[in-house]
């Protein structure tokens, strides 16, 4: 009952509030502003579009997080660690968001300044979560000490990055933000603080899927992206199962995966592998269509996870 209550308040705020929200935006002229070296009809078709439509992601969350606690669902220690890294790294992204539009350009922090803030908030985090320097991956699956902090410090930090990487087309990080949610809510148990935080997720990525699918109102910006991303990796080490980020983030790691080599062929050998990396540009470069693009990404995303739940579901259900 709980679940539901949340799902439908959560998914109806985020309708409600984006619009008025996103027509502030507009008037103010919080627009994306694109890299010229990106895909050149993204310049022609979005560069007028209103951006850090994931303010409101901040916002819903943290009323709802302050409402579970006081209602008594949740512990101050249970919502400070499901909402205090995604909370933050959305803070983070915020700030890039701000600077992009004072700026009027398409950059905002420096790469090695946003790192050193993500490292910051990903430590910071770290000790909350694993106080006695134990880190628990899967049900038998521990590290302890400096290499269980360093991993967990690599997933929180990649998460954060995965999601922003992802967010490039309209409703492609919106959709399967929204399945990996669901999924998660299904494999955790309700009795878990876990189960609501997964069902914040599934309720935000769906209702702003109602602004940002093709042709996108709205963009989450960096502030959005940043929050999902950070609440799912926060979720999954929540319940014990950090691994699970791996399979229910794998589309989003797909596309790190893709940059990366795209850098390393460049810096190394001089080449190219993909036309334009994250991997999304690539099939748009090469002729797809948008809609295209993210249908097919969604549509491996879902294959996924419903892979997961079939093969792992009863594994990942056990007490």
């Amino acid at each position: 009952m709980w679940g539901a209550g949340v799902l439908v308040f959560v998914f109806l705020a985020e309708i409600a509030l984006q619009g008025p929200w996103t027509d502030l935006l507009g008037k103010r002229r919080v627009i994306q502003n694109l890299k010229r070296y990106g895909p050149q009809n993204h310049l022609r078709d979005k560069q007028n579009t209103p951006t850090m439509g994931g303010a409101v992601f901040l916002l819903i969350t943290f009323l709802t997080g302050l409402s579970l606690f006081l209602l008594g669902k949740w512990t101050l220690q249970e919502a400070v660690l499901l909402l205090g890294f995604p909370l933050t790294g959305g803070a983070i992204g915020l700030a890039d968001d701000l600077l992009k539009f004072f700026r009027s350009s398409s950059e905002g922090l420096r790469s090695l300044e946003k790192l050193a803030l993500q490292l910051f908030a990903a430590l910071v985090w770290s000790y909350l979560y694993m106080p006695d320097g134990v880190l628990v991956l899967a049900p038998g699956i521990v590290l302890e000490g400096i290499s269980g902090r360093g991993v967990l410090l690599f997933f929180l930090v990649g998460a954060l990055n995965a999601a922003n990487i992802s967010d490039g087309l309209d409703g492609l990080l919106t959709g399967m933000a929204a399945m990996s949610f669901a999924v998660l809510m299904l494999l955790t148990p309700e009795g878990e603080a876990g189960h609501l935080a997964a069902i914040l997720g599934l309720g935000l990525s769906a209702g702003f899927l109602a602004h940002n699918f093709h042709p996108a109102k709205v963009f989450m910006g960096d502030c959005g992206s940043h929050f999902l991303g950070g609440l799912l990796v926060s979720v999954c080490a929540a319940r014990g199962m950090l691994l699970l980020i791996l399979p229910l983030g794998f589309m989003m790691g797909l596309e790190v995966v893709s940059v990366i080599i795209q850098i390393i062929a460049i810096r190394g050998f001089n080449k190219k592998v993909f036309l334009m990396s994250p991997l999304h540009h690539h099939f748009e470069i090469s002729g797809w269509s948008e809609t295209s693009v993210v249908y097919s990404f969604w549509a491996l995303h879902a294959a996924g996870m419903l892979l997961l739940l079939v093969f792992l579901g009863d594994f990942l259900l056990c007490p």
